[in-house]
């Protein structure tokens, strides 16, 4: 019996302790998985607080960046602030309007406004009235119209961007666009530099790029016939050039005399025509008036007609007086003998467009390219090509001169012609 009470409690010893291991066994299982999870925990957080440390120098970068932005900001701020306090004093100024009627009534005196005074009206109108006024635009609208692209960029921009400033319905061209103080003086978007560079009109004596406006052509999509969607004069002037020249007439009493100077010889290809550009002291004298020679280019076939009739090329001598008027004399050419001055030319036209080129020792005289007689047709037309200004004396010599068939092959564009415009109201002069 004695022995049975004691296997028994042995039997219950060896159960509390196989239970005293087990739950030891457990309470060290739990506390390893608490410890994995914790040591888990701890890597994440670890890497939480690095990607915050990175987090805070890109945000302390940042914030040296967005200072040193604010900085420049702050700069350029005082700068405008500056240029605003003038502007507020000029237009403080000018708020009575005497000055502005001064300026108007002298204006008025006069026969006529060159294309900067025009643009200085606009921009006084504006200190002094607003931009909201419509004498404003007007002022504005008229210069544009009157700018000839004569080398006249800033004077251009000038005006689209005073249209703009006044509201007006007015495309600003890119090359308008204000440059910051930091830009690089003199550079142009389209690689093109004055004189000389691009597309330019080919009454210009210069250069203003073709990039400078829409571009136009003498066939397709921008042929003669669409210029006046993008340069309003060329499709609703009522004195346009060229013309087809033809009776009745009206005896005038005109004295046109030229007095051309030998000068260096300076060609231009502006992707339109072949130009010659001419140094000062060349003059075309009408009425006793001298008219600045400034360059004189090539159109084939001839633009104007002579009783529906155009010859192979024509030249355009192209001048300009003290008053800012325009005249061009046009010298006929007909397919017949070699001639000699164009010769000469051709040696040393640029077959493609590009800048002015000036052949060494190399002189010419325009007048090696006139006819001996000067009698001529005159009419009030434009310019033939875009933005076709009006208010151009046109004086179509009667005497064609001979140009060789060979010669006008060797021009190295096929058409470069306006066509005819209508007559209008207008009468054509002899003399």
């Amino acid at each position: 019996m004695a022995v049975q009470k004691v296997n028994m409690k042995r039997t219950l010893a060896e159960v509390l302790l196989v239970l005293a291991l087990a739950g030891a066994a457990a309470f060290g299982w739990l506390n390893l998985q608490k410890g994995n999870l914790a040591n888990s925990n701890v890597t994440a957080l670890e890497g939480k607080v690095k990607a915050t440390e990175h987090l805070l120098q890109d945000s302390v970068e940042e914030g040296e960046i967005t200072e040193l932005a604010l900085d420049l900001m702050s700069e350029e701020l005082v700068q405008l602030r500056g240029k605003a306090l003038q502007l507020d004093a000029v237009k403080a100024a000018l708020a009575n309007g005497p000055l502005l009627q001064d300026v108007e009534l002298f204006y008025k005196l006069q026969k006529s406004l060159s294309v900067e005074r025009q643009l200085g009206l606009g921009a006084l109108r504006m200190l002094t009235k607003g931009g909201d006024d419509p004498s404003v635009t007007e002022a504005f609208q008229k210069a544009l119209q009157m700018a000839d692209w004569n080398g006249r960029k800033n004077t251009i921009c000038a005006a689209q961007i005073g249209l703009a400033a006044a509201g007006g319905n007015v495309k600003v061209m890119s090359e308008c666009a204000i440059q910051p103080p930091n830009a690089q003086d003199g550079a142009n978007g389209d690689g093109h530099q004055a004189p000389g560079g691009g597309h330019e009109n080919a009454h210009d004596k210069g250069g203003a790029s073709a990039h400078a406006g829409p571009h136009w052509g003498y066939e397709g999509a921008m042929g003669p016939e669409r210029w006046g969607s993008e340069f309003p004069t060329c499709g609703k002037g009522q004195s346009q050039a060229p013309l087809n020249i033809k009776g009745p007439f009206v005896k005038g009493r005109i004295s046109v005399a030229a007095d051309y100077k030998v000068g260096p010889l300076r060609m231009l290809n502006n992707g339109h025509t072949v130009q010659v550009n001419v140094a000062a002291g060349s003059k075309l004298r009408i009425d006793g008036v001298p008219y600045e020679l400034l360059q004189y280019h090539f159109h084939r076939p001839s633009e104007e007609q002579i009783d529906g009739k155009p010859m192979a090329m024509v030249i355009h001598f192209v001048h300009k007086s003290a008053a800012g008027k325009l005249a061009v004399l046009g010298v006929l050419l007909k397919e017949g003998n070699e001639n000699p001055g164009i010769k000469t030319l051709w040696n040393h036209a640029p077959s493609a467009e590009g800048p002015e080129v000036a052949p060494e020792e190399v002189v010419f005289n325009p007048s090696n390219l006139l006819p001996k007689e000067f009698d001529f047709y005159s009419y009030e037309g434009s310019l033939t090509t875009p933005p076709c200004t009006e208010g151009v004396r046109f004086f179509i010599l009667k005497t064609p001169v001979n140009v060789s068939r060979e010669q006008v092959i060797g021009f190295p564009f096929k058409r470069n012609a306006r066509p005819v415009q209508p007559l209008n109201d207008r009468v054509i002069t002899v003399g």
